[in-house]
């Protein structure tokens, strides 16, 4: 390990370097390297981090005596030396992680000062308010995040001195109250961590780099990788650089900018800068900024190079960037630029716009879309015709609408989350600590910060509605209350929040389905033509099926019967049939229900004309139609205390005694799917007549259906074969008594391992498979999702038994292997056999990769899951060909 280079210069890297110098790290290298104006610097590496745990928190042999040698090199570009007197080098540190994450090390900035070399900066800038104040700053980032000295003393310090001298803003502070902070500040390191802050420069950079490399793996940030499903090997990169100042007066100052607007993608430039500030001030929030456009009215020049190298770098990359900058006496630094987070609408109009500017192929454009982010365009928003009451404008920092109760840290966010409750988390800044409650909130509220603040950037990710830099909004952490003038929000209460427009209301708003754009209808359209892969919709009703086809499904992969069993007017019939002792009693019952049973699946049919529908014949068990046992134990027991009606006692009676004799110990494994049909053929005989005389009726119409009759839970050939007789009789007398020939199919739905592995026998007699994947994972892994997901499911993750959750993750090596020898099977008794996936599945994109890898026909989801599927079909062709 000792002749590894750990340590590279800027001008040393280049961008193919990422994995190696991280994103940060990558980018400063290719910055430098085509002539931009980049601050000397240097970059420690990912695998110095990882040999960093590998050795117990050691750093690796020959590390340190390499920074000081790349050190030397900067010493001689900028022409000052590190921890000198007279002519000090200060330095910034700021993580570097391959993937851009919120959860790692907040930057330190000024590092190399203490009470020699902070009179050395005083003396070459001529400025000792400057000098003072960069010294402060830097004691209170230091302590903040490397000694773990809480935030707030410091603040507090400085909002007394403040108060104290009678002034409102930080570079109001003279020289003589700087330097009392400065010492105020240096006795609450003492008492807090119990010795002297550390003055010597190399000292505190080690401290630094130690502290870099340790938050790889603080909570926050294993957090945000087991969200974001970031391998926990890849480390982060450290990056050295020289200090650029933007707190030296009027010429200068700090920003952020996106070359394109994040939150809708239109092509201008978007962003925030301050005047005499440090680039902290602008992200922390502490300090509302300006917009990027006001740059031109105060310093006309450095605006016009900015826009320019703007340009430069979006070409080079081809992708929207994320640029920070400072400007020192009025020359222009860039400090970082990286692929800029976004909104997936605004992904979707910037990945459509480059195609169309030829910056990038349709191909590039579709990959760069995170199909699962694709959920955010499909949320609700604010219905116009809605009575608001607006009671607050901040900045409108990412789209979308939200309800939800207001709490005020972090922790209570995720608890009351996690029971299912809608809450607005309130904070007068977020901070990486809070991303634990932004993750279960429904939206975000800030009283200060801008539109690239933490709370902006960290919402827009995850496609949460944001509303930034609400100054009227006063908080209060102790009394847990929010006032806006003479309004008080207190803990619990409901608000409502508009991210796109920045109004924040309150109460709960009505809310609307969302359109899909022109762009996102291209780029959607793009996908249809590369991908192989069908797509299909789940829907049990015309509605579901309309919604379906508006999003682009060609057809319904699975309709479910037993929910139009479950309407309320259907219930009694349904238990009329239930409770029939005899054949014709069942028969009279179920005659009731024949013409339901025509009327839903004409609706559906009728909107789905063109395309296929499988329809699921009947598949929980019948107990579930029936009051829960306990209840009707209840019910009755207090008609008999009170005298009841004799009737109504007799009929619960009745039914209390046909649950019990229902009852399953394990009713999933129990009397259910095609189990049922063979018990009672006339409950599927009815349902077939059902479909087929809604077909009759829609041909005549002049409507082209296609029926799929799908038969659930199978387990072996025969049974299959005796349930397809009875469809196929019911089929001959319909056409018999109508005059009327029809196409139909009879298939059924793989969801048992047994299945699998007979998939070849099954297949002689059906005519397609869809998987069930939903119960084909429970039986696979012996796990009941409730169960699991309820109890133990996250120690499988946490421990890494398991890298995600199967029943949201295809279990490839599991349930994968079972769908590849079913797949196999039937094909090879029946070349070109149609096979299809219709659980939960078919709308997450990795596991519509995999069925894309298995050559099947088509995926179904949810209707909502529509545009997603197509996406993430045309990925997997593009990946994998």
């Amino acid at each position: 390990m000792k002749n590894k280079v750990y340590v590279y210069l800027f001008e040393e890297g280049k961008a193919g370097m990422k994995s190696l110098l991280g994103g940060k790290g990558a980018n400063l290298a290719e910055m430098t390297n085509i002539g931009l104006p980049v601050p000397p610097g240097l970059t420690i590496t990912t695998e110095a981090c990882n040999e960093y745990f590998r050795k117990n928190r050691e750093f690796p042999e020959g590390m340190e005596e390499l920074l000081w040698q790349k050190l030397k090199a900067i010493e001689e570009k900028t022409g000052k030396i590190f921890g000198d007197p007279q002519n000090p080098l200060l330095v910034s540190v700021r993580s570097g992680a391959v993937v851009s994450m919120p959860g790692m090390m907040d930057t330190i900035l000024n590092l190399g000062l203490n009470d020699e070399t902070v009179e050395g900066l005083a003396q070459s800038t001529q400025n000792r308010r400057f000098a003072l104040d960069c010294y402060r700053r830097f004691i209170q980032m230091f302590s903040d995040v490397v000694l773990g000295v809480e935030h707030f003393q410091f603040e507090t310090a400085l909002e007394k001195k403040k108060h104290e001298l009678g002034v409102e803003q930080d570079q109001d502070l003279t020289p003589e109250a700087l330097a009392q902070l400065i010492k105020e500040y240096k006795t609450i390191v003492k008492r807090a961590v119990g010795q002297e802050f550390p003055g010597d420069p190399k000292t505190q950079l080690l401290m630094a780099v130690r502290a870099v490399f340790n938050s790889w793996h603080n909570p926050r940030a294993e957090v945000y990788r087991r969200i974001n499903k970031i391998p926990a090997d890849l480390g982060t990169a450290v990056n050295v650089q020289s200090m650029v100042f933007g707190n030296m007066g009027n010429d200068s100052g700090t920003g952020v900018a996106f070359t394109r607007n994040p939150s809708n993608g239109e092509r201008v430039l978007y962003g925030e800068y301050l005047i005499n500030a440090q680039g902290e001030d602008v992200v922390a929030g502490i300090r509302t900024p300006q917009p990027i456009q006001k740059l031109e009215e105060d310093l006309p020049q450095v605006y016009e190079q900015f826009v320019n190298i703007c340009r430069l770098l979006e070409n080079h990359y081809r992708d929207m960037q994320d640029i920070e900058f400072t400007i020192e006496r009025g020359k222009l630094y860039m400090l970082q630029t990286r692929n800029g987070k976004r909104t997936a609408h605004a992904a979707i109009k910037i990945a459509v716009d480059m195609v169309e500017e030829g910056l990038i192929t349709r191909e590039e454009a579709i990959s760069r879309i995170d199909p699962a982010s694709l959920d955010q365009l499909l949320h609700r928003r604010i219905d116009t015709s809605a009575k608001l009451n607006v009671i607050a404008k901040g900045l409108p920092a990412s789209p979308g609408a939200a309800s939800g109760q207001v709490v005020f840290d972090a922790d209570k966010a995720e608890a009351l989350g996690k029971e299912g409750k809608k809450v607005i988390l309130v904070r007068t800044e977020t901070t990486p600590d809070d991303i634990h409650g932004i993750v279960m909130a429904q939206g975000i509220l800030t009283s200060r910060g801008g539109m690239t603040s933490h709370a902006a950037v960290v919402a827009r990710g995850m496609g949460k509605c944001c509303v930034c830099g609400c100054e009227s909004l006063k908080i209060d952490y102790e009394g847990k209350t929010a006032r806006v003038d003479d309004i008080v929000i207190k803990e619990h209460d409901i608000i409502s929040l508009d991210g796109s427009t920045g109004a924040v209301m309150l109460g709960e708003v009505k809310l609307i389905d969302p359109e899909l754009s022109g762009e996102f209808q291209k780029l959607l359209t793009w996908a249809d033509e590369i991908r192989v892969l069908g797509v299909r919709a789940n829907a049990d009703n015309p509605q579901d099926a309309a919604k379906a086809r508006e999003f682009g499904a060609k057809g319904i992969g699975l309709c479910r019967t037993e929910h139009m069993f479950m309407a309320p007017d259907r219930i009694p019939i349904v238990q009329e049939m239930i409770m029939a002792e005899t054949y014709p009693e069942r028969e009279k019952a179920l005659e009731k229900l024949l013409p339901m049973q025509e009327e839903d699946f004409y609706g559906i049919l009728k909107v789905m004309s063109g395309y296929p529908v499988t329809i699921r014949l009947l598949d929980p068990p019948l107990h579930e139609f029936l009051p829960n046992i306990e209840e009707l134990v209840v019910e009755i027991t207090q008609l008999k205390m009170n005298n009841g009606d004799p009737e109504e006692l007799s009929k619960l009676e009745n039914i209390l005694r046909k649950a019990r004799t229902l009852h399953e110990f394990n009713p999933m494994l129990g009397h259910r799917g095609c189990r049922l049909g063979i018990s009672y053929p006339e409950i599927y005989r009815m349902q077939a007549r059902a479909i087929f005389q809604a077909v009759v009726r829609l041909t005549r119409e002049g409507f082209k259906v296609i029926p799929e009759v799908e038969i659930p839970l199978v387990i072996d050939k025969n049974e299959l074969a005796i349930l397809r007789r009875d469809v196929e009789e019911v089929a001959q007398e319909v056409m018999k008594e109508t005059g009327l020939k029809f196409e139909y199919t009879v298939g059924t739905m793989i969801e048992l391992p047994r299945a699998c592995l007979t998939a070849g026998e099954i297949a002689e007699v059906a005519d397609f498979f869809a998987f069930g994947t939903n119960d084909l994972t429970q039986t696979t892994l012996g796990f009941s999702r409730d169960d699991a997901e309820g109890k133990f499911m996250n120690h499988y993750l946490e421990k890494k038994i398991l890298t995600s959750n199967p029943f949201i993750v295809l279990d490839r090596e599991g349930v994968g292997k079972l769908m590849e020898l079913a797949v196999k099977g039937g094909r090879e008794k029946k070349p070109g056999f149609k096979v299809g996936i219709c659980g939960e599945h078919g709308g997450e994109p990795s596991s519509i990769e995999f069925c894309h890898l298995l050559n099947l026909d088509y995926v179904s989801c949810s209707p909502f899951r529509v545009p997603i599927a197509r996406l993430a079909a045309a990925q997997a062709k593009i990946k994998h060909g």
